[in-house]
């Protein structure tokens, strides 16, 4: 069965940046997605379109594709005192955060200048190529449920 909309996808992959680093990784056969669904960058989906289980590939996926370039509009600057008095603080951290419109964002916490926060709203990975190795585990039709929720659920079913 090949990789197509509305299939489920099995992957073991090794995720580097240009710099040759592992980024991410999973070989166990814990990584499933829903084809056509968006569940994956799409440079990679696009890549994955129409594989069968066996093969193994590799895929360069450019910003633009992947997780966008970096946005500077979506960094800002933010008082300290919008965040808890006794927080401690640190560059690198990771937090959810809520627009002006009420939306959760997931942000970075980019620097601390005076009794300014910077946060960056940006993925992590924008702005950076992506290298990816991918071997194809398994593919099987998705069913009815998970079509309707865009994702793939565990062997017991649905886990939100």
């Amino acid at each position: 069965m090949k990789i197509s909309k509305h299939r489920v996808a099995v992957l073991a992959y090794t995720l580097t940046g240009d710099d040759g680093q592992i980024i991410d990784e999973s070989h166990d056969g814990s990584f499933g997605y829903l084809h056509g669904a968006g569940n994956i960058v799409p440079g990679l989906e696009k890549a994955l379109d129409g594989r069968r289980p066996g093969e193994a590939l590799r895929v360069v996926v450019e910003a633009a594709d992947a997780y966008g370039e970096r946005d500077l509009a979506r960094i800002q600057r933010v008082p300290r005192d919008r965040f808890p008095p006794d927080a401690e603080l640190q560059v690198g951290m990771r937090f959810q955060a809520r627009s002006q419109d009420g939306h959760a964002h997931a942000v970075t916490l980019a620097g601390i200048e005076g009794t300014d926060v910077i946060v960056d709203a940006n993925h992590p990975l924008a702005g950076q190529r992506l290298h990816f190795a991918v071997t194809i585990l398994s593919v099987r039709s998705a069913k009815k449920e998970e079509i309707t929720h865009r994702h793939v659920h565990g062997p017991d079913g649905h886990h939100h």
